[in-house]
């Protein structure tokens, strides 16, 4: 308890593991869970059915776990889950989920958010994502892993962002953003793909061969959506050491929403 500061307010329902350190003034509600070596700074507030796990880092005046932003919720009993290794800054305001949907807002392992990033109910954040400040994801938003979204981005309800994709500061995301796609604009546009974070992430010279040839069969070589998938599944033929990334894309290109489509 001596990593309890005294102004702290623990809720006696509420599970916290002996090396969790939580600062002055912050309030931890009955159904709140943290996992060993997460601190929690000062004037936060958790509550909600929210589940925290090991050695993430809580900065000072978060919002953790509070109803949804949503008319319809009555009071159900969803659900806020965080992962491990996270770095979650200044004013962030994280919701949990909504019974419309799966009830559970969650966020992975090893992402590092900045300052003011709100999360609204049932998003779903991958792994090793980056959030910059100010970055704004309406519900229903899935984030794969390590997707980059720069300052200021905003992202409409429903939407997918692919793995290793990137946004640049004040995008504005309508449409799905495949995966490794760098896009930017009002509504964001696709203008590169994400080459230099796949070189540091160890990808090979024909895996980012591959990539180039998926950004122009999708975006140069002006073909239909359905004529560029066709190219991007015969990459892997030449370059069978990309065949999980042709998967990826392919998949993700299914599975986009025939009403908002792919950025494009």
């Amino acid at each position: 308890m001596s990593k309890i500061h005294p102004t702290a307010i623990i809720s006696p329902g509420a599970e916290l593991d002996s090396s969790v350190s939580v600062g002055p003034y912050t309030l931890i509600g009955p159904n709140v869970c943290i996992d060993a070596g997460t601190t929690v700074a000062s004037h936060c507030v958790i509550e909600g059915h929210t589940r925290i796990g090991r050695d993430n880092r809580i900065f000072q005046f978060n919002s953790l776990g509070a109803v949804p932003q949503d008319k319809k919720y009555n009071n159900e009993p969803c659900e806020l889950v965080i992962g491990d290794r996270n770095t979650i800054r200044e004013f962030c305001t994280f919701n949990i989920g909504s019974p419309g949907d799966r009830a559970v807002t969650s966020v992975g392992h090893d992402n590092w958010i900045m300052a003011y990033v709100h999360l609204a109910h049932d998003c779903q954040v991958g792994n090793h994502t980056i959030f910059a400040n100010n970055t704004q994801l309406a519900g229903h938003v899935v984030v794969d892993d390590w997707v980059i979204l720069g300052g200021f981005t905003v992202v409409h309800q429903f939407c997918r962002i692919g793995a290793h994709s990137f946004t640049a500061m004040n995008s504005l995301l309508f449409a799905d953003l495949p995966p490794f796609v760098m896009a930017q604009g009002q509504p964001a546009q696709a203008r590169s793909m994400n080459f230099e974070g796949l070189r540091r992430r160890g990808f090979s010279a024909e895996r980012i061969s591959a990539v180039k040839a998926m950004h122009k069969a999708l975006y140069r070589d002006g073909l239909s959506l359905s004529d560029a998938m066709t190219r991007i599944a015969a990459l892997a033929v030449d370059k069978p050491e990309a065949q999980p990334d042709v998967d990826m894309m392919l998949g993700f290109l299914k599975a986009a929403s025939p009403q908002r489509g792919i950025v494009r």
